[in-house]
């Protein structure tokens, strides 16, 4: 006989735990047991005050950046909703059956807060702890770069020095400036972690690279002011207000989309760690 399965719920036992509803060998609890994350509160200790009310733990934060990543999903809105759904998310980020999760929104606010440099800094601790687990081997090293392309129409692209002109109105010539050359009021991370890497024996190494163009501290931007062999690229006088970040990009099939280049160095070894990352407009090449 053919059943027929009936919709009826009734409420959860109070003895009923969500530690026990998440297999022993889920991949969450795997990656808890192995990433301790409490390192990130010291590090963005210094952008909260010590008055008002609690914010979201920058731990829990952090953790549903690695989710959205795991998950591959492509914004914070897609993510609660994924997290409010999931069991094992809601154990790995320790929020139970009847906690509020936090909202989208919050996370967009942490994001803008904490900055690029929060981010590179967490990335560099967890490149260092696969070193420290001997994930990386060192000996061979693959750079590549892949096309990104920009949510910006072609069709909203500007001349440079009108949208210059233009946000100098809106935002006076300080903000402007920083919205075109990015916020330079945080401290660089080559420069703030300047004894970590290079080591202090490699003090020739450090000399020399700092005769070089650094994009590490210059956030991938490039300096547009440059005209190389009486040459200018499009992106050096037009831009797109909606992404002042974009560049032209050719797309595979013909046309032409504003877009990024994300650049990777991936570790030779099995495991192929990605050891570095870094978003720039198209027009700055892998070379």
């Amino acid at each position: 006989m053919m059943g027929t399965k009936a919709r009826s719920f009734s409420p959860l036992p109070h003895d009923l735990s969500l530690e026990e509803l998440v297999p022993k060998d889920h991949f969450y609890r795997r990656l808890e047991a192995q990433l301790d994350l409490s390192f990130v509160r010291g590090l963005v200790a210094p952008l909260y005050t010590r008055g008002g009310r609690p914010s979201v733990d920058p731990v829990v934060f952090f953790k549903l950046q690695l989710v959205m990543f795991f998950e591959d999903l492509r914004s914070e809105r897609q993510l609660m909703r994924v997290v409010s759904d999931r069991l094992s998310v809601r154990w790995y980020l320790g929020y139970d059956l009847q906690e509020q999760l936090p909202d989208h929104s919050s996370l967009t606010r942490i994001r803008e807060r904490f900055g690029l440099g929060v981010f590179r800094r967490f990335f560099e601790r967890i490149v260092e702890e696969c070193v420290e687990a001997g994930l990386v081997w060192g000996e061979e090293l693959f750079f590549d770069a892949t096309k990104v392309e920009a949510n910006a129409s072609m069709e909203s692209r500007v001349p440079r020095f009108s949208a210059e002109a233009h946000l100098g109105v809106l935002f006076g010539d300080e903000e402007m400036r920083k919205a075109l050359a990015g916020d330079e009021t945080l401290e660089p991370y080559a420069e703030a972690d300047s004894d970590a890497l290079p080591a202090a024996s490699d003090r020739g190494l450090r000399a020399k690279n700092a005769k070089r163009e650094d994009w590490i501290s210059s956030e991938g931007k490039p300096d547009r002011t440059i005209v190389r062999n009486g040459y200018r690229r499009r992106s050096d006088y037009e831009l797109s207000p909606t992404d002042l970040d974009a560049s032209l990009m050719q797309h595979k099939r013909g046309a032409t989309r504003m877009g990024y280049h994300a650049h990777y160095v991936v570790d030779g070894g099995k495991t192929r760690v990605i050891l570095n990352v870094l978003v720039t407009p198209t027009d700055v090449t892998e070379n």
